[in-house]
């Protein structure tokens, strides 16, 4: 598959998705108040990163996470609307990079780079199992 042609530098999503307790610090337990949690964050990231992707690949293929460097900047309440900005940064071969941000209105909540790979599912499941 020649993702080169499908999956191009500059290609970029915007999502949304609202604070709730389940993605609080306190109900994660990588924190003790109700805030959005990191771990929260990253998630919100890579669905918008997985859901670009996947816009781009045959149903046969998915991508998956294998890497994550973001930096958690600000703190972001529960109830909040939280806009996950993603933008593919490069190509090369399977392996994509892409720039992930976080934002709650005017502030920016976080920010850093993802790598995802494509796989086929169901060779990928299997190795999984195997």
């Amino acid at each position: 598959m020649e993702l080169e042609h499908t999956i191009v530098a500059g290609l970029a999503r915007q999502q949304s998705f609202t604070v709730k307790g389940e993605h609080s610090a306190a109900h994660i337990g990588s924190g003790t108040v109700g805030v959005l949690s990191t771990p929260s964050m990253i998630a919100f990231m890579e669905i918008t990163a997985r859901t670009l992707l996947d816009k781009h690949l045959p149903d046969s293929h998915t991508s998956v996470g294998v890497q994550v460097s973001v930096s958690h900047l600000a703190a972001c309440p529960l109830g909040a609307e939280v806009e996950a900005r993603v933008e593919v940064l490069s190509v090369d071969g399977r392996r994509i990079t892409l720039t992930v941000e976080a934002w709650h209105g005017d502030t920016n909540l976080g920010a850093g780079t993802h790598q995802r790979v494509i796989v086929d599912k169901a060779r990928f499941l299997e190795r999984a199992t195997g």
